[in-house]
């Protein structure tokens, strides 16, 4: 499949170290408000929706992981950015997986949130894109999902929060969702964990039902020299529920002169 032009907003000083910040299914480069201020004191900061999602592209599926990270690499060239680190959560982590095992020279230092090489849950992924699609909107599995995205105190304690999530995820366009969804089921890139050479952090949340800390542990131990932090409480938008936490850990590894 073709590369599509990714919808993406810049902060930051032009000439700082870029950083590229990939989303949740699910989710718009909103979702990484929380951490803009922080990392974009220094560094060039460059938030993307990826393709089906927000105000990129919707092109009909399939997608696969390989394809939406080929959309950050054409990004990259747009933009005249020969290297970059990156941070993803979630299918935003899992092209950062695939980036940094495939692109090598493109990928400086990597940090994966709440994401994994490999799910078992595949069909479960696929029957969330038939029910989407049939729908026509993400409607059908919205309470379903946004339940798993943060801990049920932190819902409680920020509904007008949990609430833009919701509108947020359910305003993704449906065929993107299930495409996103259905590349994700098929995704296995465990094989090339050995391969990673780009210095990287891994972060799950230990209460994360859609990506189990136990995937983070997997992943750092595939990976070369790899770091995990595993926070509490957290569910699976980690960035959202614990803000603080997060900013300082994509600080001090992309930039420990920068930890808060």
């Amino acid at each position: 499949m073709s590369t599509v032009g990714l919808h993406a907003a810049a902060a930051g000083p032009e000439g700082g170290p870029v950083v590229l910040l990939g989303g949740s299914l699910g989710t718009t480069r909103a979702m990484w408000a929380p951490q803009l201020p922080a990392l974009a004191r220094r560094h060039r900061v460059l938030a993307f929706d990826h393709r089906g999602h927000g105000a990129s592209p919707v092109p009909p599926g399939p997608y696969s992981i390989a394809d939406l990270a080929g959309d950050v690499l054409a990004l990259m060239d747009a933009r005249g950015i020969e290297r970059a680190h990156y941070a993803g959560l979630s299918i935003g982590g899992m092209v950062g997986l695939w980036l940094a095992a495939n692109a090598q020279e493109r990928v400086g230092r990597l940090v994966l949130l709440c994401t994994s090489a490999h799910l078992e849950s595949g069909d479960a992924y696929r029957e969330r894109a038939r029910a989407v699609r049939a729908a026509g909107t993400v409607e059908p599995v919205a309470d379903a999902v946004v339940a798993r995205w943060t801990t049920p105190a932190w819902a409680r304690a920020n509904a007008d929060a949990a609430s833009a999530l919701r509108a947020m995820l359910v305003a993704t366009p449906a065929e993107g969702y299930a495409a996103c969804c259905e590349a994700i089921a098929a995704m296995d890139l465990r094989d090339q964990l050995a391969g990673i050479r780009a210095p990287t952090l891994v972060i799950a949340g230990a209460e994360d039902p859609a990506i189990p800390p136990a995937h983070g542990m997997a992943l750092a131990a595939a990976i070369p020299g790899a770091r995990l932090e595993i926070l509490h409480p957290a569910a699976h938008l980690a960035s959202i529920e614990q803000p603080q936490a997060v900013s300082a850990l994509l600080l001090g590894h992309l930039d420990p002169s920068e930890a808060p």
